[in-house]
Formats: C-alpha cells, structure tokens, sequence
C-alpha cells in the first residue's frame, strides 16, 4: 500500500473517531442536566413562570394587542354578558363615577382580561418551588400563591384579590382563588362589571417556551352570573424588563377623573 493511501486511511479513522466522541460528548451533556427543553425550569422540574410579561408592547404603544383570540366568529360572551336578570338591572344604575379604581382601589381580575395586569398592562412573577409571587405595576399590588399544598386560609378576612392557591397538573400551573370583597369591579375605566362574594377564579398557567406564557381562567359567581365566565385564552410575550415600574395612585392623582364622571353622570 503506497504512502498516500495510508495517510487517506489515516485521516478516514480519525475523523470516524472525531465523530463518534462528538456524539458521546452530545450524549454526556444530555445526561448531565443541558438539556434541549426551550422552556426553563425550576429545580424541582416544574416549568418557571419568572419574568415581566406582555402583551408584546405597552397601552397604545408599538407591538400592544390583546392577548385574546382573533378571529371572524362573534365575540366570546363577556362577564357582564352572563349576568343574571337582577344583576343586569343593577348594572344599569351604575356608571363611571361608581367604578371602584378611581379610589385607588384594585380589580378583582383585570382590565385587559389578565389578572396579574390589574389596571395595567404588564405583570411580573417570581416563581419558586414552593411559592409563586404575582406582581402589577398598579396599585402595589400583589398575590402570594403558595404550592406546598396548603388549602385556603379560612381564617383570612376577604380581601380585593381574594386568597390564592396553586398546585401542578403536569407541566400547568393551576391557581385558584376564592373569598373576595364585593366591592369591587371585574374590570376599570369605567366598565360596569360587579361581582359578588361568592366569586371563585381558577386560571392555568402554561410557559410554551422560553418567551410565551399561555392564561386560560374560568370565573364562577352563581350569585351573579348565569353559568360561569370563561376568559378568552390570554398569550403574553416576556417583556425585555426584568423588574416593574411602580405605578403610585393616592387619590389625589385620580380626583379629577372622580369629578368628571360625577359630572358626565349628572
């Protein structure tokens, strides 16, 4: 065998076993945790929800939408839209000077049918095995939701944002909330949307990759409303924030707002 084709043989047997030790190299740092899943996990496995999220783009900004569904079909029923006879009625005596949010008070869900927005329009979590914190801009606001399998604390006074407790379904994170105030709106700026004491929300979180966040909430309230409240399916982007911008309301902010409905109502 001449020299040439023991050199071509030579380079044929190194580059077979360049090959063969990229693809134990590409199996080792599988088995030692880098994993190829694009959603980012906890250590204890569960997908991590932190982050700031969106919409794509702040209120009337480059990139805002609604997180709902698009579509040509009717519009999916409302909150209000579900009201019984009576709540309907007094739905009807109510109008901007009544909405709650003008005296610094929260929603009970939120305005662009998000809960963690509030009255705004991005929220941000902090996510940890054994607690999920929920944070908006408005208000102060905030939700502490416990996943040590904990039940409600009956013990607590009811409260704008009710008490919340969450648990995994695979790799969905399901929140559910109960024992609210009747005093304030399901939405703000104006929308008529009361609820009773009796409401119960229950959201599924689902983080589909590394920048999309998929919410779908039912809302129950057989006080109010006919049959349950199903939300419009809500997909928000990470916002490229790592931290919120307190939004400060202490009435004084609002008074003109008050006046001018006051107004507007007479």
């Amino acid at each position: 065998m001449s020299a040439a084709m023991n050199t071509t043989a030579a380079r044929f047997a190194l580059a077979a076993r360049l090959g063969m030790a990229g693809m134990l190299l590409a199996v080792a740092g599988v088995a030692l945790g880098q994993s190829s899943d694009p959603v980012p996990r906890m250590a204890d496995g569960h997908p991590d929800l932190s982050g700031v999220w969106w919409g794509g783009g702040d209120v009337g900004g480059p990139g805002f939408r609604v997180g709902g569904p698009a579509g040509d079909g009717p519009p999916p029923a409302s909150f209000t839209d579900l009201y019984q006879p009576w709540a309907a009625e007094h739905a009807a005596t109510l109008s901007d000077k009544d909405d709650p949010t003008l005296q610094c008070v929260s929603t009970a869900f939120g305005t662009l049918n998000v809960r963690m927005y509030d009255v705004g329009a991005l929220g941000q979590i902090v996510a940890t095995p054994d607690l999920v914190v929920m944070l908006s801009e408005t208000f102060h606001g905030y939700q502490l939701i416990p996943t040590d399998g904990r039940s409600h604390r009956d013990f607590l006074p009811p409260s704008h944002r009710g008490d919340a407790v969450g648990h995994w379904e695979g790799d969905t994170f399901v929140v559910e909330v109960e024992n609210f105030t009747d005093d304030t709106w399901i939405w703000a700026e104006g929308r008529v949307s009361f609820h009773s004491d009796a409401m119960r929300v229950v959201e599924r979180y689902q983080r589909v990759d590394s920048d999309t966040l998929v919410i779908d909430a039912m809302v129950y309230d057989p006080e109010v409303l006919t049959e349950p409240w199903t939300v419009p399916t809500q997909t928000l982007e990470l916002a490229p924030y790592d931290m919120l911008m307190p939004l400060i309301c202490s009435g004084v902010e609002t008074q003109a707002l008050m006046d001018a409905a006051s107004e507007l109502a007479n």
